[in-house]
C-alpha cells in the first residue's frame, strides 16, 4: 500500500511539474483519479489479440487501468508527445510500444512500428481537445477513424461536463456519455462507435 502511495505522490509530481513547463500541451494539473481511468478502461475490446491505441497517457494513469481491465501490454500502443513522460512509461510499461511523437501523425507511427499496426480495436484518449482548434480536433478524429477496426470505439474525456459530442467526432456514432464526479475536476467520458 505504501508503495502505491508513493508511486502517485511521484506521478502527481511529475505530471505538475510538466504541467507547469507547458499547460497546453499537458492539459491538466492532476492526473486521470482512478474512476475516471476505471471508467474509461471498461470499453476495451472484447478481442484479446487486438491493438488498443492510447492517446495522451501522460504518467499512466489510464495505462494501468487499461492493463488491470485486462489489456495485455503487448497489445498496448501508446503516443506521448512529451518526452520526460514518454520515458517515464517506457520504464513503468516495458512490454507496451510508448512513442514519442504526435497523435496527429499517427497513421505514420502507427506504421513506422515493426511489425506495423494497421488497426486498432480501440482507441482511448486523453488529449485535451477543447485546447485545439476545431479544425484540428476533425483533422484528429478522420485519423483515429481510420485507425479503428470496423465497429471499434474511441474513448474520449473532457472537462467540459455538458452533454455536448467531443470535437471531431461528428462522424461517430456516441454509444455512452458519463460525468466522473470523482475526479478532479469532474470530467465526462465520451464513448463513440466506429
Amino acid at each position: 500500500m505504501a508503495r502505491k502511495i508513493l508511486t502517485a505522490i511521484a506521478d502527481s509530481t511529475l505530471f505538475l511539474r510538466e504541467w507547469l513547463a507547458n499547460p497546453q500541451r499537458t492539459g491538466s494539473v492532476t492526473p486521470s483519479s482512478p474512476k475516471l481511468a476505471a471508467a474509461m478502461a471498461r470499453w476495451l475490446p472484447r478481442d484479446p489479440e487486438t491493438f488498443v491505441l492510447e492517446l495522451g497517457p501522460g504518467t499512466g494513469a489510464v495505462t494501468e487501468a487499461l492493463l488491470k481491465r485486462g489489456l495485455r501490454e503487448d497489445r498496448l500502443v501508446a503516443i506521448e508527445n512529451n518526452p520526460v513522460l514518454a520515458t517515464h512509461l517506457r520504464k513503468r510499461f516495458p512490454l507496451a510500444q510508448i512513442i514519442t511523437g504526435d497523435a496527429w501523425q499517427m497513421d505514420r507511427l502507427l506504421g513506422e512500428l515493426s511489425p506495423p499496426v494497421r488497426s486498432v480495436g480501440a482507441v482511448i484518449s486523453s488529449l485535451p481537445l477543447l485546447n485545439f482548434p476545431p479544425a484540428e480536433a476533425a483533422a484528429l478524429a478522420a485519423k483515429i477513424r481510420t485507425a479503428l477496426e470496423p465497429r471499434g470505439r474511441w474513448v474520449q474525456y473532457s472537462y467540459h461536463i455538458v452533454k455536448s459530442r467531443s470535437r471531431g467526432a461528428e462522424d461517430f456514432r456516441l454509444i455512452a456519455s458519463k460525468i466522473v464526479w470523482w475526479n478532479l475536476p469532474p470530467a465526462r467520458v465520451h464513448v463513440f462507435q466506429k
